[in-house]
Order: C-alpha cells, then structure tokens, then sequence
C-alpha cells in the first residue's frame, strides 16, 4: 500500500495536470471500491467546478475546488491517476475519470479496488474533512517530536512497531518505513513500547523524518505496482537496508549478521538480531 512518501509524490506530480481545471463531466465504470462509488453524488459536486488545490493528510489525497466541498481519495494497494486526452478509451481498470474543459480527462485507476473516491464537505479551503478528524499528527511536523511520541507510548505493551504504524499515533508511516527507521535507531520492532527509553524515542523520531524526506527526494519506493501519475517509478527501494533483505548481510554488522524475518501485527517485519535490540 502507497505510504506517505508515495502519496505526496502523487500529490506533486498530479498538480500541474488538474489544478485550475474545470471539470466538464464525470464518468465511473463501478459501482464499489472500497467503499461505494456515488456517480450521481459526484457529479452534482463536481460538474462545472474548478479544481484549486491537491493536499496530503497521511496517506489520503484533498482534492480541493471553488464550492465548500472536497473529493477525497485513497488509493488503496494498488490505486494510481494517469492524465490522458479525453477521447482515449478506457483502460481495463480505470474505475472514475474526470473529465477536463481542455479536453483532457483525469482517471483513476485501481486493479484491486480497494481505494475510495468521496466527496466531502470542506467549508474552509486549506482544512481538513471531519471524518479524519480521528488521524494522528503528520510525522514531517513540528507536533510529532520526542516529547509527543514519549507520551503516547508511556506504559504501553504494544510493539513499538506497530504502534508507529498505528495512523492514530502518526500518519502515514507504513510497514515500509517503519522497518526502516527502527533499523537506523536500532531499535527491535518488537520490543514493547513502553520499554524505550527518552532518548531512543528521540532517535527514532528522527530517523523517521529522515527517512520519509529521503523518500520523498527519490519519488518513494516501488515494490511492485506504485507509479506516479507521470509514469516514474519510487527510486527509493535502492536505499532499503533492511525492508525485503531477509537473509542478507545486516549493512551495519560489516556482513556477519544476517537480517531477519518476522511477523508483527500480520505484516512482514525486517530486523538485524544483533545491532536492533
């Protein structure tokens, strides 16, 4: 599933492509993805209007226009936009298009279909929806420091790593980036929360920022199916160290440990036995 540095690449490579467009018409071929596809809802909200802005908040796209309203967007495991003429068939799994007054059409794309389209009310532009009201702090945020983090894990028993990946806690770190700052702070992923201590909350709340905002520089990480709109693939997965490496050497026991694989919260989880503890 797309993470936050995949969907803010998302979000900086859809922009040019719809911002100040005017939305001509609206087309979907489902009835469903994750959640039910409301044509009629969509095109009463949509049609005529102009796009003003595209936004992250954790792993949802806003999609902002000129009415108190905004299209919210999810892109699942497997979801992705393309920009195309208008006029160009649909492709096998294009799910919603928007289509432009300039004669080009916005689609969106989902093989599994487990991302989501919604409009929701948006009354002052630059805000949040009320139903991700319930979202953690962004970890590139000033709010989401040591201080914060010590806090919330005080006295849990919760695997660190879980707990990291919980967007309640902070957002938009997944399963990717989770292995990868724990790695760097050299902390077990599941070690119980409440048994870090001050400074290692430090470290690795650092270590999350650098990571995510190396991520972003690189356009993310392609594991399998994420692209941006523009086609680019996320460069990232040439600087995993532990995330997939099962088996090989740990990169920071000069090659005579060997990274391990486990289970945690059903997700693939990715340490080195020695230097993570």
């Amino acid at each position: 599933m797309p993470e936050l540095p995949e969907v803010e690449t998302v979000c900086r490579s859809l922009r040019p492509h719809v911002v100040e467009r005017q939305i001509t018409a609206v087309h979907a071929t489902v009835d469903t993805l994750r959640l039910p596809v409301d044509l009629e809802g969509l095109r009463n909200a949509c049609t005529g209007r102009k796009l003003t802005a595209v936004r992250r908040r954790g792993k949802y796209i806003i999609v902002e226009m000129d009415a108190p309203r905004c299209l919210l967007l999810h892109l699942g495991m497997t979801g992705a936009f393309r920009v195309c003429a208008e006029d160009i068939p649909f492709d096998n799994y294009d799910r919603v298009s928007w289509s432009f007054s300039d004669g080009t059409a916005w689609r969106f794309e989902d093989i599994r279909r487990f991302g989501s389209v919604q409009v929701c009310a948006m009354p002052v532009p630059g805000a949040f929806p009320d139903c991700l009201r319930h979202l953690g702090p962004e970890p590139l945020n000033d709010t989401f420091d040591a201080d914060y983090l010590s806090d919330v894990i005080r006295g849990r028993k919760q695997p660190i790593k879980n707990l990291l990946m919980d967007q309640r806690t902070v957002v938009g770190v997944g399963n990717i980036y989770a292995n990868e700052a724990l790695f760097r702070a050299g902390i077990r992923p599941g070690r119980k929360s409440g048994h870090v201590g001050r400074a290692r909350i430090a470290s690795l709340v650092g270590h999350t920022k650098t990571v995510l905002e190396e991520a972003i520089a690189l356009g993310g990480t392609t594991i399998s199916d994420f692209k941006a709109p523009d086609g680019k693939e996320g460069k990232f997965r040439l600087s995993l160290q532990v995330y997939g490496k099962e088996g090989h050497a740990c990169p920071r026991c000069t090659g005579t440990v060997a990274i391990r694989r486990t289970v945690l919260g059903g997700r693939a989880t990715f340490h080195c036995p020695r230097c993570q503890h």
